[in-house]
């Protein structure tokens, strides 16, 4: 009778390990920036009061309230958002928290800025006309947020 061992020896099992850590190390910062992608996109998610409340004034024709007046600031509506404050435009900023887990983002602004048919920022001229379109993330508008970490749909 012969005594056959079966078995993977010890270089082709440290292989298997080697290939794994270089998939993991690849992968792994992707995942991440996915996951932070994915914070913003929720945290952005908070701003649509406000778009609607804007929308809505401006539509309307009565006088624009003033800055933080427009009836749709908060402190802390979320878990990654700090405040949402407003400007005399109607410039909605979303400062995210500190609970989105990277310093990258913590505490910076991202914006979401109605903008009339010229494509400016809507002005107490455009008072009875409907914002035609939303600007989100621009730094002109005062985000300071870079553009990787913002979903597609807001980079200015």
């Amino acid at each position: 009778m012969k005594n056959k061992q079966a078995g993977f020896t010890i270089v082709e099992l440290l292989t298997v390990v080697m290939v794994i850590g270089v998939l993991a190390a690849i992968v792994m910062p992707q995942v991440r920036s996915y996951q932070l992608r994915a914070k913003v996109s929720e945290a952005i998610l908070e701003v649509s009061n406000c778009r609607n409340v804007i929308h809505e004034i401006y539509l309307s024709g009565s006088d624009t309230p003033g800055a933080d007046n427009w009836g749709c600031e908060v402190e802390r509506p979320s878990r990654f958002v700090e405040r949402i404050r407003t400007t005399n435009e109607g410039i909605v900023r979303l400062t995210l928290g500190n609970e989105i887990g990277d310093l990258r983002l913590s505490i910076h602004d991202i914006t979401l800025a109605p903008l009339n048919g010229s494509g400016m920022v809507m002005r107490e001229e455009d008072l009875g006309t409907p914002p035609r379109r939303w600007r989100c993330g621009a730094p002109s508008d005062g985000t300071d947020v870079r553009a990787e970490f913002l979903p597609g749909s807001c980079r200015g």
